[in-house]
């Protein structure tokens, strides 16, 4: 068998599961085709180390130890999509240089770790001809064709032991206390992570509120006996004002108003409206940190299973995807570009709605 030499990036935000999905690519890479037949050539800082020639020969004491290690050792940056086919003043023509380097490293395949932009870009270059296999990564679980990311249950932890404690401050003071969580497109890690923390309100994108009933919601609360309350809001959420703008115009709002999202106008409004005093919280990038959970370590080693796989058969063009209990794979093209969103009236929101949680709908 001929030496496999395997280019491994990671692109986006961070996330926890990033090191262990290299782990497990290489390891069954190793197993399955034999150490001495695979070379792994790190590339740093994503697509734009791709583009810059950032790229290393790695050994494979390089991935000992990494399983429980969250971020990523290949460092990561955001390279939007939209900026791919666009030459800038520097007139670096960012396509034609990623296949160049692509070709100097002598690579039979590249291995993409990321979310939807870091796809739309993999599709990219397999539409330029380049042997390229993509891992679903995102704490905001919104990949196109496979019911979970690596990351985003390790996030849900985070989220959960936040809004746990914040639950604890909200009783001893008898207040009111908005969560933010991220998720700017997609609500999964509000839903689930204000599910999980016995949330009494959970806003996201996918159902636009009415600050009114929010702040109904509460009082409601508190006219039985319940002072306290627990919001869990998504970055991206908005009222039902702001979902009739375009993107760029309720942003432009936003900036006018000196706001980036929505949380602390809801506080505002839920302590003007009920009389309660509120406090807005923001863990941030917390979400994205630390120690991948039992959960993400074992689907990232399955997902690197997978994509060895495709590379000992040479099938190239594909992401990996968990659909029920079964691990696959999608076309690229297939799912590029596609977002998955919370479906409103779907299971988790009729969970929600069947415990008495608020929507602000």
């Amino acid at each position: 068998m001929s030496k496999r030499r395997i280019g491994i990036l990671t692109s986006g935000g961070d996330c926890p599961g990033l090191n262990a999905t290299i782990r497990g690519v290489v390891r069954s890479c190793y197993q399955l085709m034999g150490e001495d037949n695979v070379e792994i050539v790190g590339i740093a800082d994503g697509y734009y180390g791709l583009i810059k020639d950032m790229c290393r020969v790695m050994n494979p004491s390089d991935f000992y130890g990494i399983l429980t290690q969250g971020g990523t050792i290949l460092g990561t940056k955001r390279t939007p999509y939209k900026m791919m086919t666009v030459v800038e003043e520097d007139e670096v023509d960012k396509v034609k240089e990623m296949k160049q380097t692509y070709n100097k490293w002598g690579l039979d395949c590249l291995l993409t770790l990321g979310g939807n932009g870091t796809h739309k870009t993999a599709n990219l270059l397999s539409t330029e001809g380049l042997n390229v296999i993509g891992l679903p990564k995102t704490i905001d679980n919104d990949i196109w064709g496979t019911d979970v990311t690596f990351g985003f249950h390790t996030a849900v932890d985070i989220g959960t032991e936040v809004i746990d404690r914040i639950h604890t401050t909200a009783h001893s003071h008898s207040r009111v206390m908005v969560v933010e969580i991220m998720g700017n497109k997609a609500g999964w890690l509000a839903l689930y992570t204000g599910i999980g923390g016995g949330s009494d309100i959970i806003l996201i994108p996918e159902i636009p509120f009415t600050p009114e009933k929010v702040i109904e919601a509460v009082r409601v609360r508190a006219e039985a006996g319940k002072p306290c309350s627990v919001i869990a809001v998504a970055e991206g959420a908005m009222d039902r004002e702001e979902a009739l703008l375009k993107r760029k115009d309720r942003i432009k709002k936003r900036a006018e108003a000196g706001e980036v999202t929505c949380t602390s106008r809801v506080a505002r409004l839920i302590q003007t409206g009920t009389g309660i005093e509120t406090r807005a919280v923001v863990p941030g990038h917390m979400l994205r940190g630390g120690s991948p959970s039992a959960y993400d370590r074992i689907l990232a080693t399955q997902f690197g299973a997978r994509a060895a796989k495709l590379i000992k058969l040479g099938k190239y063009g594909y992401t990996i995807a968990k659909k029920g209990r079964d691990i696959t794979e999608n076309k690229l093209i297939d799912i590029a570009g596609k977002a998955r969103l919370v479906d409103s009236e779907g299971e988790m929101v009729e969970t929600a709605r069947s415990i008495g949680t608020s929507f602000g709908d």
